[in-house]
Formats: structure tokens, sequence, C-alpha cells
């Protein structure tokens, strides 16, 4: 069956994150647009999967717990698992390998925990846009760990990617998929170092209006968190 996804949103727990970007707003709007699979990916931390994925469910999505992981080299990462546990457990690990700093809500912005209803439970203290002390190289198998899977983030952009940090994709790295923004340009693909390499595009909404329209679709046997993975590992 094709469905349609988008793999990259932020909510509100992001400092960079509107406040709009509720749960419950954001997967209404990932309804109202017409997706199928979507996932919930704040910086370094799954702290609102759980609301995002039962206020997505309630409206007849297939939500998926994720992050975006910064690594210590400030690559940004995209990793999803496919349950709530093993997402919880993951960003607990990179909680406590998070860089120090507060966070200041009237620079960087709040960083709201809130429920399914949109009722705020609390505020992150910790800045969440900070590196954490996590190696680019780690990520794959430390991902595959706790039961998920890691790609690098909008490698077309200059600042927080794979090639804006490295200048280079190392296939050593063990990424067999990466995430193009939607303005890459058309030719950028024909890189010699990116032969081979399988890409995704979704749309890193830090805003309601960010949110994709369906565009992009995967075809799944059934539509389950374990079959999602499994196309993002193997293109199948």
């Amino acid at each position: 069956m094709k469905l349609y996804y988008d793999l990259h949103m932020h909510s509100c727990l992001s400092p960079c994150g509107s406040s709009d970007m509720t749960p419950a707003n954001l997967a209404a709007m990932c309804a109202l647009a017409g997706l199928n699979v979507v996932a919930l990916t704040d910086h370094n931390t799954c702290g609102n999967c759980a609301a995002f994925c039962r206020a997505a469910a309630e409206r007849g999505l297939l939500p998926l717990p994720g992050m975006e992981l910064c690594t210590s080299e400030e690559v940004h990462v995209i990793c999803l698992f496919p349950t709530l546990k093993q997402a919880n457990d993951f960003s607990a690990y990179v909680s406590a390998r998070l860089s120090p700093g507060e966070n200041d809500p009237a620079i960087f912005g709040e960083q709201l925990y809130m429920d399914e209803g949109d009722q705020i439970l609390g505020q992150e203290p910790a800045l969440l846009a900070n590196a954490t002390q996590i190696p680019l190289a780690e990520v794959p198998a430390l991902s595959a760990e706790y039961g998920g899977f890691a790609w690098p983030a909008h490698i077309d952009r200059p600042s927080f990617s794979l090639l804006g940090v490295l200048g280079v994709w190392d296939p050593g790295l063990n990424f067999p998929l990466a995430e193009l923004s939607h303005h890459c340009p058309p030719d950028f693909t024909r890189r010699r170092d990116l032969a081979g390499l399988r890409f995704i595009t979704s749309s890193d909404a830090h805003y309601l209006d960010q949110v994709y329209t369906p565009r992009h679709t995967m075809d799944l046997p059934e539509p389950t968190p374990e079959a999602v993975l499994h196309w993002l590992r193997w293109g199948e």
C-alpha cells in the first residue's frame, strides 16, 4: 500500500518550534494535510512523542516516535523507533550526554512538555539545541541497539548537516539513507560521493503551515512501525 509520509517534524518542545506546534495541533494538521505516516523528531529529546503518537493515532495516522539528534560534530541525524519505550530509553541515554547549558526562553523560545490534550506538563530547563557528546560514527549502531534506524538530516544544507560539516559523504559511516530538504537543488544528488545512496524528503516543519501536503510516498505491505523502518533500511 502506498502511504504519504512526513518523518521530520518538531513540536513546541524544540526551542525553535512554534508554540502553536502542540502535539494535538500537529497531529490534526498532519491529518488535515492528508498524510498517513508521521514522526515527531524534536531536538535531542523524545519527550513529546507519547502525546503526539496518541493524538495522531486518534486521527487515524500511523505515528512513530523519534528525535533529531545533534552529534558532537553538530551534525543533525533523524532517529526513529518502533515503540515509545525504545524511544524514551534512547532519549534518556541522549539526555545524559547533552552538552551543559540552560535554555533562555526569551532568546531560544520555550521548551514545553504537553499531553495529547495540549495541557502543559512542564518546561525543559536544559537547552535542547546544544550538541550532544555522541559522535556521528556511533549513531547507526547506537540507534539500532534501541531498535531504531537513523539517517543524516537535510544533507544539502550548509549548516548542521553531514556534508556541511564533513565536506564529503563517508560510506564508512554506514548510513544507507539520507534526507534532502525540499529546497534541494535538482543536480545535488549527482555528486560522485552520493552514488548509490538512497534519499527521502521530509518537511522539517517548525510551524504548522510547514507541514507537508502529500508529496512523498512509501510502499508498505502493512501499516506498522516495523514495516516503515524496514522500508527505510532497505527501500522495500
